[in-house]
């Protein structure tokens, strides 16, 4: 008899077990769903011009098919996945511009990453192409550590790495190989 009273005891603790076992499984997908970041971004724009401006001085116009705005996140950003386009302007209001397949600002570091097929060219002929560029807003720095290849009235380079301010005045190359015009003096 005490036998039969264990066997019965197993087999309800065992029928219970199992109907709690799968009567939760379908909370533990919602749990885990509730655990996973929300990465939904706050704003979408589409075919968006945004104008930037400071003191009514035009600074920035910058353009593309897809912005997404991400400042919900620990850590916020804002991405445009199908690229982007930039024309910004001096103080003398000379533009230059550059553009990208794909970017990303940081907006805490105000760190900008642009992805594929980079162009930036400068109001005075210089032309910067390559796979990646980042741009330092905070300190005006400029720079890859991937391949590039630079184009200007008076140098032609290629070569892997480099970084230099905003004006192009401050250049450090890291390996390049390239070919430059020299004004003989009398």
């Amino acid at each position: 008899m005490k036998h039969r009273i264990k066997y019965t005891l197993y087999n309800i603790v065992t029928v219970f077990a199992v109907t709690m076992f799968f009567s939760c499984e379908g909370n533990l997908k919602e749990v885990q769903q509730m655990n996973t970041a929300n990465k939904n971004p706050t704003g979408v724009a589409e075919n968006f011009i945004l104008k930037y401006t400071d003191s009514t001085k035009l600074k920035a116009i910058v353009s593309g098919p897809v912005y997404e705005d991400f400042g919900n996140q620990t850590f916020p950003y804002q991405k445009f996945p199908e690229g982007l386009h930039v024309d910004f302007f001096d103080e003398n209001n000379q533009k230059s511009s550059i553009s990208a397949d794909y970017g990303i600002i940081y907006s805490d570091t105000k760190l900008i990453d642009l992805k594929g097929n980079v162009v930036l060219e400068t109001h005075d002929g210089k032309k910067l192409e390559a796979p990646q560029l980042y741009w330092d807003q905070n300190n005006e720095w400029i720079f890859t550590e991937g391949t590039y290849t630079f184009t200007s009235p008076d140098l032609n380079m290629t070569g892997v790495g480099i970084d230099f301010n905003k004006e192009f005045t401050v250049v450090s190359s890291h390996g390049n190989t390239g070919s430059a015009i020299v004004e003989e003096k009398e």
